[in-house]
């Protein structure tokens, strides 16, 4: 598991190590590269105005390079059929640190659980996870709340 952060100073070791393994526990395969980066409230604003439409600040946006996890793992046995064991760059990661810090104190636990949700929440829709319908947000609510248990995060 390969997570390229834009400004490592964001986070400690123990925050890396936690959003590896919740990288992990999303996707279940090792073999993964993600970039994640860490933005200001105006520069998410411009973002999520540019490719999403939407003119408003945003806690966290994801940038698939797959369709979904079928599609991922069709990749890693085409490259390990090939003898490469390079990791698959599986999409990008943009999480806005002033939305951590409201959310955080909104939810009243601290700003790393918080990021490691932001984290675990872009990683599902990098895999196809969506909240348009009820029944889609249910489901992804589940796996979110099940890898934030085994994390030992929870609310």
């Amino acid at each position: 598991m390969n997570i390229l952060i834009n400004d490592e100073t964001r986070i400690d070791a123990e925050l890396m190590e936690t959003l590896r393994k919740a990288a992990i526990l999303c996707i279940g395969i090792d073999n993964v590269e993600i970039s994640l980066s860490f933005v200001s409230l105006e520069e998410i604003h411009e973002m999520n105005r540019e490719y999403r439409g939407v003119d408003s600040a945003t806690d966290v946006l994801s940038f698939p390079l797959f369709d979904d996890l079928k599609e991922i793992e069709t990749m890693v046995e085409q490259m390990a059929r090939a003898g490469d064991d390079q990791d698959i760059p599986i999409g990008d990661v943009v999480i806005c640190m002033d939305r951590i810090r409201e959310q955080a104190a909104e939810f009243g636990h601290s700003q790393e659980r918080e990021t490691a949700y932001l984290f675990t929440h872009s990683i599902l829709h990098l895999l196809g996870y969506d909240h348009m319908s009820d029944e889609d947000k249910a489901e992804m609510r589940r796996r979110e709340e099940e890898i934030m248990s085994k994390l030992e995060l929870i609310r």
